[in-house]
């Protein structure tokens, strides 16, 4: 993108952590922004923090409501004007054993880490389009969409969240593709440990109904959840280089260097179940 100042953007899951400092670091490049997020108390800080750099708006969503979310983009664009950046980054870090797996926490995970990224997407893409403007979006998913690593406590997030992830990433990929003639570019954000309270939240907003965790997966998860408090980069650093990709359309943002050995090694397992002969 030539230029970010003047463009509005709407975040999801914009009140807290990564969201909010996406939000704030296109604040500071000029950029009118929209955040979007499920806790009111945050979203009025939020606003207020924004408001102090640019044009700011907050709006209670739950993302999986298709319904609300087009409300939702038809008030932003009437008081802050034509969206061109979207960060579908409302997310939830949640899942089960298989033994105890059941619909209901699969539709709640899959209903916001995949289907509330879709939501986004169909809210403002084809306004996108239409206005012929370009534009950028950057969808949420995470490390744990581009590998399983059972010997790290930060990468075994259960199934439920790494096939959401998965998504996410194969969902972003392919939609680049098909944009990038719309003058559209789209980003995947892969983030590894950052320093927010993710779990503490998914605690929080875990469906009542939903199959109590099993004291493995509890333990493993506060522990995961202590060591990104400890080791995780600083939400500022990946809002940085958010901004960074939007003005570059770069494809993938990641924040782990250890990152890398786990993804070699997924693509080497890949490479060596390629037949080297025409399967007949």
């Amino acid at each position: 993108m030539d230029s970010l100042s003047g463009r509005t953007a709407f975040v999801t899951g914009g009140a807290n952590g990564i969201g909010l400092a996406i939000a704030c670091a296109l604040a500071s490049w000029g950029v009118s922004v929209a955040v979007a997020d499920l806790d009111e108390p945050a979203l009025r800080r939020a606003e207020a923090e924004l408001s102090t750099v640019t044009r700011a708006r907050s709006y209670r969503l739950d993302v999986r409501d298709r319904q609300r979310y087009a409300e939702v983009a038809d008030t932003v664009e009437a008081e802050l004007g034509p969206v061109s950046i979207v960060v579908n980054n409302a997310g939830i870090l949640d899942s089960v054993s298989p033994a105890r797996m059941d619909h209901t926490l699969w539709d709640y995970v899959m209903g916001v880490n995949a289907n509330g990224v879709y939501n986004g997407l169909q809210a403002f893409v084809p306004r996108m389009i239409e206005r012929g403007l370009g534009g950028h979006i950057v969808n949420t998913a995470s490390a744990a969409g581009l590998f399983v690593d059972g010997q790290s406590l930060l990468y075994r997030s259960g199934f439920l969240y790494h096939a959401s992830k998965f998504a996410v990433v194969g969902l972003s990929e392919s939609l680049r593709v098909e944009l990038a003639h719309h003058g559209i570019g789209v980003s995947v954000l892969c983030p590894g440990p950052v320093a927010t309270d993710g779990l503490d939240n998914a605690r929080r907003l875990r469906p009542a109904d939903a199959p109590e965790r099993s004291a493995k997966v509890e333990t493993i998860l506060a522990a995961a959840q202590n060591m990104v408090r400890d080791q995780g980069v600083q939400p500022s650093v990946v809002g940085e280089l958010v901004v960074d990709a939007i003005i570059h359309n770069r494809p993938y943002i990641l924040t782990a260097a250890d990152n890398a050995a786990p993804i070699r090694a997924r693509m080497e397992a890949l490479l060596d179940a390629v037949p080297t002969d025409r399967l007949e």
